[in-house]
C-alpha cells in the first residue's frame, strides 16, 4: 500500500493534481429541480487538462428555485431559512408554504 506522500508523488509524475476547494453549499441547477450539497467535500483533480470535481455531503433535492424562496419571503415577510422550511413542508408549492406560514402565525 501506497502512503499519501508517495501517491502524490506518482498522480504528478502522471501529470494528475489534485485540490482541495474550500466550500459551505454546492447547488446543481437542473431543469425541474436542483440538487443541494450541504457541508460538502470538494476535491478538484486535473488530469492533464481534464478538469474533474468530486463532491460528498449531505444531499438534499429541491423542486423550488430562488426566485420561488424569494417570493415566499417577501409575501409572508418572513426570513429567507423560514421560506425554505415551508418550501419544503410543501414540497415547493408557492401558495401552500404562504398559507403554512399565515396558517403558523395564528
Amino acid at each position: 500500500m501506497f502512503d499519501p506522500r508517495q501517491m502524490e508523488k506518482v498522480m504528478k509524475q502522471m501529470g494528475i493534481r489534485t485540490e482541495e476547494i474550500e466550500a459551505t453549499e454546492v447547488i446543481i441547477k437542473g431543469a425541474s429541480k436542483n440538487i443541494v450539497i450541504r457541508s460538502p467535500s470538494v476535491i478538484k483533480t486535473d488530469m492533464k487538462g481534464q478538469v474533474m470535481f468530486q463532491i460528498t455531503g449531505n444531499v438534499s433535492e429541491m423542486s423550488y428555485s430562488e426566485e420561488d424562496i424569494k417570493m415566499v419571503s417577501e409575501q409572508a415577510s418572513i426570513s429567507r431559512e423560514k421560506a425554505i422550511e415551508a418550501l419544503e413542508k410543501s414540497k415547493g408549492d408557492i401558495a401552500e408554504a404562504i398559507m403554512i406560514i399565515k396558517s403558523e402565525e395564528q
